[in-house]
């Protein structure tokens, strides 16, 4: 998908539309929204009942008649109508500015070779809350100007974007993707194995967010206790977990992505592969804090690894930067994981978060 740099300079937000998180940027005010990606619906009258992070807590308490659903998956609207209830209400508590969204242009980023249903269902999430000219830019190409590689070079640039619900792996160079590819594997997929694991050998069921405990303590060989629900009495239950364990569970469909990555550099023209054993490949998107991973993906290609800074906002951070109209870094060696100037000067990111706390959360 080609995109026109002087229509994104002349947008006035960003939009990241993730399958775990929603992250919108105004140009005059930052970074405004970052809430999960979730809507509750009251399925007995239809009505919106809480979205983002109110709908979080709800996952997992909530009776019969409230879902807590997702309108977004792998980077893609697929239920419209609730999308726009959602960004609504999450914008409209926050920004007075969004009251003349009629005359303004947004830029959202879209899953690269998407298909019309997909690229109309972004546009219909934003235009149905008035504004007036959506912009599409690749997802891969936002993460990789929001990583600070110099995509508009004659050079390779790889970025493996791993969010909730799929990874997208891309080779780009001179400003476009050469060679690219979607697994259908993500946070989501990790959780799921797990939880079949503790399943299968402890009979025993997790509640929602207790997986993230575990992550956060899976550096080491220790034990990790835990508290879910026996499958056979319906009680709760204390357990240990090895940590070793888990992350042999994970590597399992972690294997499915690395595959990916070996797919989209044999495709790739052997002058950018060169390139690629020096400046080497950049993991961004929240899936990418899941520990081992980059060195999964170095013991399997050879190359250099870099874990990008807050990877889970390179995507809103890229377009931002171009509708900024500063596209990529100056150097062509710029570090993916150094200071990044637009952050520093805009962009309201909270620095001393390390770990997306709805990057593998379940949803009912």
């Amino acid at each position: 998908m080609g995109v026109d740099p002087a229509a994104v300079r002349r947008c006035h937000v960003a939009v990241d539309l993730g399958a775990s998180r929603t992250r919108i940027y105004f140009k005059n005010d930052g970074l405004v929204v970052d809430e999960p990606s979730l809507a509750a619906v009251d399925t007995r009258s239809g009505g919106l009942v809480a979205v983002g992070s109110v709908a979080a807590r709800m996952v997992g308490r909530s009776p019969d008649h409230i879902r807590v659903a997702r309108p977004i998956a792998s980077g893609t609207v697929v239920d419209a109508e609730l999308a726009q209830a959602m960004l609504r209400q999450l914008v409209d508590r926050r920004v007075s500015v969004w009251r003349r969204a009629s005359a303004m242009r947004a830029v959202v980023g879209v899953p690269h070779d998407s298909g019309p249903l997909t690229r109309k269902a972004a546009t219909l999430a934003l235009s149905g809350l008035g504004i007036k000219r959506v912009e599409l830019v690749d997802i891969p190409v936002a993460a990789a100007v929001g990583c600070g590689l110099p995509v508009d070079l004659p050079e390779a640039a790889m970025v493996v974007v791993c969010g909730a619900a799929s990874t997208q792996i891309a080779v780009l160079s001179l400003g476009a993707v050469v060679a690219s590819t979607i697994v259908p594997v993500g946070g989501e997929a990790i959780d799921h194995a797990v939880e079949e694991h503790l399943r299968t050998l402890h009979g025993v069921v997790l509640p929602a967010g207790a997986l993230r405990e575990i992550y956060l303590r899976l550096g080491g060989d220790e034990v990790v206790p835990v508290v879910g629900k026996d499958v056979a009495t319906g009680l709760a239950r204390a357990l240990s977990v090895e940590s070793a364990g888990v992350r042999d569970i994970m590597g399992t469909p972690l294997y499915t992505v690395l595959d990916g990555i070996a797919g989209v550099l044999r495709r790739s023209p052997p002058d950018l592969v060169v390139d690629l054993a020096d400046r080497g490949i950049t993991l961004a998107g929240g899936g990418a804090l899941v520990p081992g991973l980059d060195e999964m993906v170095r013991a399997a290609t050879g190359m250099p690894v870099h874990l990008a800074r807050d990877p889970q906002t390179r995507v809103i951070d890229g377009l931002a930067r171009m509708m900024s109209g500063r596209p990529s870094s100056k150097s062509a060696d710029a570090d993916p994981v150094g200071r990044d100037p637009l952050k520093d000067e805009a962009v309201d990111v909270v620095a001393e978060e390390t770990t997306d706390p709805d990057a593998f959360a379940p949803v009912a």
